[in-house]
């Protein structure tokens, strides 16, 4: 992974394992054996872990999940108040977690990393790693030489083989418990319709040519999105089939895409940046969020409204489905990577600081 591709990973999950990981990987070459011993080692029990870099957090069912470095899963199921580690078979950094019910659930991190859980989060099993992912990209490859842009796609597999199996997963979308996505740099895509039992190598399916990084996916109605570098912005009308790219109105990074009930779109990503469209992207409306800082997180509370939370930790709330934003409150504790809502309504994030939960309600929207 080169320098851009670090800073870029590390603009996208704001933690410094983020960076650190991005370096560690950059040596593989160098020392392969301490570089993927951390595909083999367990996470270590912590007492510190509430109080590590955490970089996802997500809601399975009542209980909130969050996700971090050395491998971190911490559960919580008194809304945020007390944590508690999950037991983890890896310790790289973990990037992002999506659950589809109370107990299924994955997430995706450094060195290609996939995790599964059919518990709710107390134990995960390895499903994907980079080794494994680089192996069936070079494979899928191979087998679609003849089929067109079919020498382009295996020449790209052959250099990130060359590279090594040091790249992140930096998101992830499940539709349910069998059928979902993992994206990441270099325009890394895997699809499974197993639940990740076996997993398919989707990269020539991206209208991508530049091979720029995927920060984010997300279904919005009928569509599926992703959103990455240099104002990407690429849509499925078919189901993930295929997705094309749209003409962006930002020439920088997009981290992540929030779908409104009317199926509505921002967009959101660096220096404050958001943008709002309402015909499936073919237009967009620069929002006025009055920051400056990266936009890291979007949310759709349970009241309908929208929240966006900058890396700052500054709260920007939305009750007319994304169309403006206002800026409600300053959460202070260090830098903000996600934020989830309780089932008590409040709201918890987490970021360089470990976790920060905010027991008053109307914090997030409510009356």
């Amino acid at each position: 992974m080169n320098v851009e591709q670090c800073f870029a990973s590390f603009a996208r999950r704001w933690g410094a394992c983020v960076l650190a990981s991005c370096l560690l990987a950059n040596s593989a070459i160098a020392a392969p054996a301490t570089t993927f011993a951390a595909l083999q080692q367990s996470a270590l029990p912590t007492a510190k872990a509430p109080r590590a870099v955490l970089l996802g957090l997500t809601r399975a069912g009542e209980r909130l999940v969050a996700v971090g470095e050395r491998g971190i899963v911490l559960l919580s199921d008194d809304s945020g108040t007390t944590w508690r580690q999950a037991r983890v078979p890896v310790s790289v950094s973990l990037t992002a977690v999506q659950f589809v019910d109370a107990e299924q659930g994955w997430a995706v991190g450094h060195l290609g990393v996939v995790l599964h859980t059919q518990d709710g989060g107390e134990t995960w099993q390895k499903q994907l790693d980079g080794q494994r992912a680089i192996a069936l990209a070079v494979q899928f490859a191979e087998r679609d030489v003849n089929q067109p842009d079919g020498t382009s796609h295996l020449a790209q597999a052959r250099r990130m083989l060359d590279d090594g199996p040091d790249k992140p997963f930096l998101d992830l979308y499940f539709s349910d418990r069998l059928h979902g996505y993992v994206v990441g740099a270099y325009n890394q895509i895997f699809r499974t319709d197993d639940g990740g039992r076996s997993w398919q190598p989707w990269m020539r399916h991206v209208d991508n040519p530049q091979g720029l990084n995927l920060y984010g996916i997300r279904a919005v109605v009928n569509d599926l999105w992703l959103v990455g570098e240099r104002g990407l912005l690429l849509r499925s009308t078919d189901a993930g089939q295929s997705f094309q790219a749209l003409k962006s109105p930002y020439e920088g990074s997009f981290f992540g895409l929030l779908g409104t009930r009317d199926g509505a779109l921002v967009v959101y990503g660096l220096r404050g940046n958001a943008w709002w469209s309402g015909d499936r992207g073919n237009s967009w409306r620069r929002l006025d969020t009055g920051i400056e800082s990266t936009l890291a997180s979007a949310l759709q509370l349970r009241d309908g409204g929208l929240l966006l939370a900058s890396q700052s930790g500054e709260l920007l709330f939305s009750h007319d489905q994304g169309r403006s934003f206002d800026k409600r409150q300053s959460r202070s504790g260090g830098t903000l990577a996600a934020v989830q809502q309780a089932v008590d309504g409040s709201l918890t994030s987490v970021g360089l600081t470990g976790v920060a939960a905010d027991q008053d309600p109307r914090a997030a929207g409510q009356p």
